[in-house]
């Protein structure tokens, strides 16, 4: 075949005659050199035998249809097993004797009696003064309340309770929990004055009379002075006639 007819020819035809001719890698020569490698070839030669990629290289085709043999997975060794050891029996007990039942001792001091508020703050003698100092207003108020409801129980005589101008929910309030103590409610200074008054007589009659005021603190920023306030504090202690004033205040953290 001539070199003008090579040339004018597609280069897929080209590559069918390269095949034929049996030239190795074809499809990675360049056109010219494709055409001059097809020219060397002599006329009446014998064609290798084609298949694709393999035949081109002169290696045996690839049996494609034959499925793979699936890979052995390597056996690791298994770790040696430590002997088990042999269950040791459990030692038998022996029964054990019958002892005679131990009589419960009784506690020295006998039953617990139960602690009263009012019998922590004051002190043993009547006719004292206990000052109730908290953090905040409630927490003052709380503590005189438990006192003077644990009073109302039973506990003690029935306390007179004077309230620095309360509000209608704390007088609720004291009502609920202290149904029996007096409740005197001080909107002005001689209220306060008027209730420790008459707390005073009857003493004085030879009562133990005990006053819970709410409170100090409110006392002295209501009326204008810690004058009276300590007046009020003051007034507790033994009164003539075999009676006592117990005065239990509070005073909050301004």
């Amino acid at each position: 075949m001539k070199k003008a007819e090579l040339e004018s020819k597609h280069l897929a035809e080209l590559h069918s005659l390269a095949a034929d001719a049996g030239i190795p890698g074809f499809r990675m020569l360049p056109r010219q050199e494709l055409i001059a490698k097809l020219l060397d070839v002599k006329p009446g030669a014998k064609p290798k035998p084609r298949g694709g990629r393999a035949g081109e290289s002169g290696r045996p085709p690839r049996d494609r249809g034959r499925p793979r043999e699936p890979r052995r997975k390597r056996e690791q060794p298994k770790p040696a097993q430590e002997p088990k050891e042999a269950a040791t029996p459990a030692p038998e007990t022996a029964a054990a004797p019958d002892r005679p039942k131990r009589k419960r001792r009784r506690r020295r001091w006998g039953r617990r009696k139960k602690v009263l508020v009012h019998d922590l703050l004051l002190s043993g003698a009547p006719g004292g003064r206990t000052l109730v100092y908290a953090e905040t207003r409630a927490g003052g108020t709380a503590l005189l309340r438990e006192i003077g409801a644990q009073l109302s129980g039973g506990g003690g005589p029935d306390p007179i309770v004077l309230l620095v101008d309360p509000s209608p929910e704390e007088l609720a309030e004291w009502k609920r929990e202290a149904p029996k103590a007096e409740i005197v409610a001080a909107g002005q200074a001689r209220h306060a004055d008027d209730a420790i008054a008459q707390a005073a007589r009857r003493a004085e009659g030879g009562e133990a009379v005990m006053v819970l005021i709410d409170s100090l603190s409110r006392l002295t920023e209501a009326f204008g002075g810690s004058a009276d306030a300590r007046e009020l504090f003051e007034a507790g202690g033994a009164v003539a006639g075999g009676g006592s004033l117990t005065v239990v205040a509070a005073a909050e953290r301004q």
